[in-house]
C-alpha cells in the first residue's frame, strides 16, 4: 500500500485502505477524473460519510510525485467515536455531561486551541460535522498540546441529527450568538449541557438556533465587539467549571 505518514494513494490502495476499516479522514480527486473503478470508490466514500473534494492535478502533484493516479486519501490521526459511546462515556464519567458542538469551524488552528480549552475545562467530548469541519490533523493536534488525542471526537453527517439525539438524552443545547439577550453569566450550565459554537464569518447556523433551548453571548466591554472563537469558548467553557465547582 502506497503510503505515507498521513496519506495513502492511488484507487487500489484507497480501496484497500476502505476494506481493511482505516480510519480515512477525507479523499482528494483530480477533477475530471472518471472510469468504473472510481465511480465504484466513488460510491463507497459516500456511502461511509467520507468527505470528498476535487482539486487541480497540481494540487495533487504538489502532496506527492508519486503515481497516485488522481486518488490521495487522508487518513485520520485519531479514532473517532459514535455520538451513542460519546453521551455513554459522559454519562458514567460522575460529572454532569458538557459537549461542545462546533457548527461550520473550518480552521485548525481554532479547532485545536477549542480542543485543548475543553480538555482543560473537563469537556466530555467534540462532536463536528463530517463535512466543512476542520480536520483532526497534525496542525490541530500540535495546537492542541495533544488534547485531541485525549478528549472524544465524534463526526456526524447531520448536526441536526446530533442535536436531536442530545436533546433526546436530557441535554440542555445553548447555542453562543452575538445577538443573544441573555449572557453567560446569567445561564446555567449546571446540568447536562451541549454547547453549540459557529464559524467566526457565519456564527451558528439557522438551523442550529432554532433547534437551541437557549441563545447566549459574551458581553464585551471593548470597540471590537467579538473575540476569536477559540478565546470565546475558553471564556464560556471556563464560566461552565466556575459555576459547577461552586
Amino acid at each position: 500500500m502506497e503510503q505515507t505518514d498521513n496519506f495513502i494513494f492511488g484507487i487500489h490502495p484507497v480501496l484497500e485502505a476502505l476494506d481493511s476499516k482505516k480510519k480515512i479522514e477525507k479523499v482528494l480527486f483530480r477533477q475530471g477524473l472518471e472510469g468504473p473503478q472510481f465511480r465504484v470508490l466513488l460510491d463507497k466514500l459516500r456511502d461511509r460519510g467520507i468527505q470528498v473534494q476535487f482539486a487541480p492535478v497540481e494540487k495533487l502533484n504538489y502532496l506527492t510525485r508519486s503515481n497516485h493516479q488522481g486518488v490521495i486519501a487522508f487518513l485520520a490521526n485519531v479514532e473517532y467515536v459514535s455520538l451513542e459511546e460519546m453521551s455513554l462515556q459522559a454519562e458514567k464519567s460522575g460529572t454532569k455531561p458538557l459537549i461542545l458542538i462546533l457548527d461550520g469551524i473550518s480552521d485548525v488552528r481554532n479547532f485545536g486551541a477549542i480542543a485543548r480549552s475543553a480538555e482543560c475545562a473537563g469537556a466530555h467530548g467534540i462532536i463536528v460535522p463530517a463535512k466543512g469541519s476542520a480536520t483532526v490533523n497534525a496542525d490541530s493536534v500540535k495546537t492542541s498540546a495533544g488534547a485531541l488525542l485525549r478528549i472524544p471526537v465524534a463526526k456526524v453527517s447531520n448536526i441536526r441529527e446530533a442535536i436531536y439525539f442530545l436533546k433526546e438524552s436530557g441535554y440542555q443545547i445553548v447555542a453562543t450568538t452575538e445577538r443573544a439577550e441573555k449572557t453567560i453569566y446569567e445561564t446555567p450550565f449546571t446540568g447536562a449541557t451541549a454547547i453549540i459554537l459557529g464559524s467566526e464569518e457565519k456564527g451558528v447556523s439557522g438551523s442550529s438556533l432554532a433547534l437551541s433551548d437557549l441563545q447566549v453571548k459574551i458581553p464585551m466591554g471593548g470597540s471590537i465587539g467579538s473575540l476569536n472563537v477559540s478565546a470565546a469558548a475558553s471564556v464560556i467553557l471556563f464560566e461552565v467549571l466556575r459555576q459547577r465547582i461552586v
